[in-house]
C-alpha cells in the first residue's frame, strides 16, 4: 500500500486545516494514524482509528482539537486540525497498522508510511 499525504500548509495561530492522506490499495483492512515529527524532535503519535467500528485514539495535546477520520469507501484517511499552535508545526504522517495496540501509538506497530506533509503554524 502506498500512502499520498496532502494538505499541509502555512496557517494562523487558531486556524483550521485538514490533512487527507490517500492509499493506493484498499485501507478496509488496516487500523490508520497519524504521527508527527517536528523539527529537531522524535516523530510522535497524534491520532489513530480503527479499521472498521470507528473508535478513535488521540494524544493528550491534540485531544479535542484534532478528528481522525476515515472514507474506506475511497480509500482515504483525514485529519481535521482546529485552534492550532504553532507548536504543531511538523511534518504530519499518515501510516497503516495491522497491530492490535495500533491505538498504544507506537511507531513500530505501523508498517506503511506516507511521505508527510508540512504544516506550519504562525503565531
Amino acid at each position: 500500500v502506498q500512502l499520498q499525504a496532502s494538505g499541509g500548509g502555512l496557517v494562523q495561530a487558531g486556524g483550521s486545516l485538514r490533512l487527507s492522506c490517500a492509499a493506493s490499495g484498499r485501507i478496509s483492512n488496516y487500523h490508520m494514524g497519524w504521527f508527527r515529527q517536528a523539527p529537531g524532535k522524535e516523530r510522535e503519535f497524534v491520532a489513530a482509528i480503527h479499521r472498521s467500528d470507528g473508535s478513535t485514539y488521540y494524544s493528550d495535546s491534540v485531544k479535542g482539537r484534532f478528528t481522525i477520520s476515515r472514507a474506506n469507501a475511497k480509500n482515504t484517511v483525514y485529519l481535521q486540525m482546529s485552534s492550532l499552535k504553532p507548536e504543531d508545526t511538523a511534518i504530519y504522517y499518515c501510516a497503516t497498522s495491522s497491530n492490535v495496540q495500533y491505538y498504544s501509538g507506537r511507531d513500530s506497530f505501523y508498517g506503511y508510511w506516507g511521505q508527510g506533509t508540512l504544516v506550519t503554524v504562525s503565531s
